[in-house]
Formats: structure tokens, sequence, C-alpha cells
């Protein structure tokens, strides 16, 4: 007698052979399991449930495996919502260097919904925080980054915040950044970096237009 060739592992539960989706309990059990390919499979697997960003996000927090990480990361970019976006902005305060690092580039994907927030993290009390921001800006790639920039350079009493914005400028800033660079000279006239930054972004900015 001809043998039937199984379609199916009858030793898996009913629910399993059927692909019944998980639940959002169940995947939250699964997310927070031993095992890291499980927990894997579950930050994959409950992109499409309602509350998964909160649950993505308390995970990321105290995720030992770095692959797993990824994947939550990749999974908060894909719902890409108000809360994801926020809490990715929060790693920013982190201690953690690795985290924060990851952060910084899962944001850089996500051009839309962070210029949301840009000028609330731009004028975060935390110094660091408006550092990071502006690291980000770097491969934003949207239209207002150098509008960004001209008001940290303007309004930011921090040094090295004024810096960093300064060595981006020197990349992106065209003929509408002149003036600002002009002032942020004047505002630091004591401090020799912030004049060596601001006179090389006007000579490369002069001589792209010549």
């Amino acid at each position: 007698m001809a043998l039937v060739k199984r379609t199916h592992d009858d030793n898996l539960p009913s629910e399993q052979q059927a692909g019944t989706p998980k639940t959002l309990e169940e995947l939250q059990q699964q997310l927070q399991g031993s095992h890291p390919l499980e927990r894997r499979q579950a930050a994959q697997d409950i992109v499409d449930h309602e509350g998964a960003t909160a649950l993505l996000l308390a995970q990321l927090e105290r995720e030992t495996s770095a692959v797993v990480r990824q994947v939550i990361l990749t999974s908060l970019t894909r719902i890409g919502d108000r809360d994801a976006v926020f809490g990715l902005a929060e790693c920013l305060r982190s201690e953690d260097a690795r985290l924060r690092n990851d952060a910084i580039e899962a944001m850089k994907e996500m051009p839309d919904q962070m210029a949301e927030i840009v000028e609330e993290l731009l004028a975060d009390d935390d110094p660091d925080v408006r550092i990071f921001t502006v690291n980000i800006l770097e491969s934003l790639r949207h239209p207002h980054v150098e509008q960004w920039l001209i008001d940290v350079l303007d309004h930011d009493d921090h040094l090295n915040v004024v810096c960093t914005a300064l060595d981006l400028m020197g990349e992106v800033g065209t003929e509408a950044a002149i003036p600002a660079l002009q002032r942020v000279g004047s505002r630091y006239e004591d401090e020799a970096y912030v004049q060596f930054a601001a006179d090389m972004a006007l000579k490369r900015i002069q001589s792209s237009a010549e």
C-alpha cells in the first residue's frame, strides 16, 4: 500500500497547524520569554496589534540579544507612530551607548515622523539630547534640516551643541545660512573653534555659489 504523505505535523496543536494568529497577550509572553528566537519572532509578529509599541519599547530597554534588539527597532520603525518615535527619542538619554546608537540609526529611517518632534528635541534641557538630535539631522534628508541648524546657531546657549551644528552646517549649508554663520561668529567671538568652523562653512558656501 502506498504511503500517504503528511501535509502537517500531527504533533502540533490544532491551532498552530491552522496558523491561527496569536493574541497580543500570547505575543507579550513570547516577547518576554527566555529564548531569543522566540523573542525575535514575537517582535516581528506583534507589529499589527494595537498596543504593540509600548510592549516593544519596554522590551527594548531590557533586551540582551543584539539580534532581537534590531528586530524590535525594525518593528518600531514599521509602526512609526508618535509613541514609537518618542520612545526611541527617550533612548537618547540612556547610559547604554549601544542602545543609544541603535535608536539613532532607527530614527534616521523615519524622516517624516522625526520631523514632527525635532524642534522639541532641539529645545530639550539636556544638551546631550540636543547634540544627538543634530547628529540625526545629518542623515535625515529632510528639507527643513538647514533651518533647524540655523535655529540652533542663533539660539542654543551650549557651546558643544553649537559646534556640532556648525560641523553639519559646513556640509549642508547654502547661502540661506550665511547670516546665521556670521551671527554665531559674533556671538562666540572668543571661541577659536566656532570662528574656524563658521569661517570654513562660509568659504564652502561661497565657493559653491561661484
